[in-house]
């Protein structure tokens, strides 16, 4: 086991991460808890693309023009003796995978619903990942300060459409221009108007009381009301989280459940970002730390190069500030510099073969072929083209018919994302062409001549994706069921994890 203070750095940490449905105001949240934090002194503003200081969180300049997040950021601060890490999730549904690769990587949630609008598509498929994972949630019901649902209607929604059993921590005192203030139900003011009167009434004739435990195992959300705006109900929230989020948990990998308190090192690698400094074309490549502490300039084993390592300039980050750390904890997030060394999903141990699972890469909904626009530029293209897809955000496969580049995507966003980085950020211009496609698969066999004739039969639909293997790239629904019952000995994968 850890040494006592190093198990007290544990016990202190906080790791969750934010998501809702896009323009619920996620963001805004995030930067005044940053702003509690200390960790900024000035509230960007991410409504209005004029207005010069743009969300802290927000910083890719593409995000900038849009007022959209389309990357995952990680930021860290200290407060009130405990240290918060918070990850700022993309809440557009074709960054869905990064977030869902994100919540891999954090001990518990906080969900960020618009109470005018209620509980949103993506909100409720974000949520079905964090049940799945018995991720303990708290729910922030925003802009309180506009009209909007009831508070009791709200409550019954996020219950029916969350799948989970709520309980209000704090209550609005009105709502929309009435919207004054929050209190917290075990702490109620003495005087109070008949319509909160009344409300009370019927909170503790509901809801039950707040239970740890429940919230622990996932089964009970507590709910808090506010405007991230005007940063009502956010400290509140804060506080809460402090006290009651789980410090990090244990994390299940192949071989063994691995302990935080554990002494050796272990860590994975739950996304890479391309270019962060576009000076430099760096990669940064962000660890979650499971059990130890890391140390700087210390050798650790990269399992899947079977290979050690070390790190001179391992960060932290504040959006994209970063500070060279000596130090960090499990529950921290660290990046290390990428020079081509790590995929999304790699292990670092202080020695031993671990395996983390539950990182995979889905089958794209969309295709395009990408060609070069700028024969002048091919060597950016293919670094640019290269890096991205390293972020796991794409997908690259080669035809074996033609030989020509195929992006695969989950939507049609993340095709205007990857033209405009390739242009601003590696100074290489890209045209895409249309792809009737309707799958791609991932194709396995324990019977090689069945494989074989299948890949020789097939040739026209075969495509290689950016680790070499082989992927079969049906171009209808029918294609794809006649070639399951076809070659029976086949594995059809719809994730490239197998």
């Amino acid at each position: 086991m850890l040494p006592s203070a190093d198990q007290n750095e544990i016990l202190k940490r906080r790791t969750f991460a934010i998501i809702s449905h896009p323009d619920a105001g996620k963001t805004t949240l995030t930067e005044k808890l940053l702003l509690y934090g200390g960790a900024i002194h000035v509230a960007g503003a991410v409504k209005s693309n004029k207005i010069r200081k743009t969300a802290t969180s927000d910083w890719m300049e593409i995000e900038k023009q849009r007022g959209i997040s389309v990357a995952t950021s990680v930021m860290g601060f200290d407060y009130a003796d405990h240290h918060i890490n918070i990850l700022d999730t993309p809440g557009h549904q074709d960054f869905a995978e990064d977030t869902f690769r994100t919540l891999t990587a954090v001990d518990s949630a906080i969900v960020v619903i618009d109470s005018a609008k209620g509980v949103e598509a993506q909100t409720r498929r974000l949520m079905e990942v964090c049940r799945m994972r018995k991720t303990p949630v708290m729910v922030f019901m925003n802009k309180m300060d506009r009209e909007g649902k009831d508070p009791f209607d709200l409550m019954d929604e996020a219950e029916k459409e969350l799948g989970i059993h709520c309980t209000p921590v704090t209550w609005a005192n009105g709502q929309g221009l009435k919207f004054e203030s929050v209190f917290a139900l075990n702490n109620r003011p003495s005087e109070l108007s008949p319509k909160l009167q009344e409300d009370l009434e019927m909170i503790d004739g509901v809801y039950p009381e707040f239970y740890k435990e429940a919230y622990l195992r996932g089964d009970l959300a507590p709910v808090f009301f506010g405007s991230a705006y005007k940063t009502i109900g956010v400290q509140e929230l804060l506080d809460f989280l402090v006290e009651n989020a789980p410090s990090p948990l244990p994390v299940t990998a192949e071989e063994r459940t691995v302990e935080p308190m554990e002494d050796k090192f272990t860590a994975f690698c739950f996304k890479i970002h391309a270019n962060m400094d576009p000076n430099h074309r760096s990669c940064i490549a962000f660890f979650k730390i499971c059990s130890g502490k890391f140390l700087r300039n210390t050798y650790y084993y990269h399992v899947r190069k079977d290979q050690q390592m070390r790190f001179a300039a391992p960060t932290c980050f504040m959006a994209q500030k970063k500070e060279t750390v000596d130090e960090a904890f499990a529950g921290d997030v660290v990046g290390l510099p990428d020079t081509g060394n790590f995929k999304i999903g790699d292990t670092l141990t202080a020695g031993e073969h671990l395996h983390f699972k539950g990182l995979p890469s889905f089958s794209p909904e969309m295709f395009k072929y990408i060609d070069n626009a700028d024969p002048m530029k091919q060597k950016q293209l293919d670094k640019g083209i290269n890096q991205l897809m390293d972020e796991g955000v794409a997908q690259l496969f080669v035809s074996q018919l033609n030989g020509r580049k195929i992006i695969g995507t989950v939507g049609q966003l993340q095709f205007e994302v990857i033209q405009y980085r390739l242009e601003h950020e590696y100074q290489a211009k890209c045209k895409w062409q249309p792809l009737q496609m309707y799958k791609a698969c991932w194709i396995e066999s324990n019977d090689d001549a069945e494989l074989d004739m299948f890949k020789k039969r097939k040739a026209q639909y075969m495509a290689t994706d950016k680790e070499g293997r082989d992927v079969f790239m049906a171009d209808s629904a029918y294609v794809l069921s006649m070639a399951q019952q076809d070659y029976k000995h086949i594995t059809f994968h719809f994730t490239s994890e197998f």
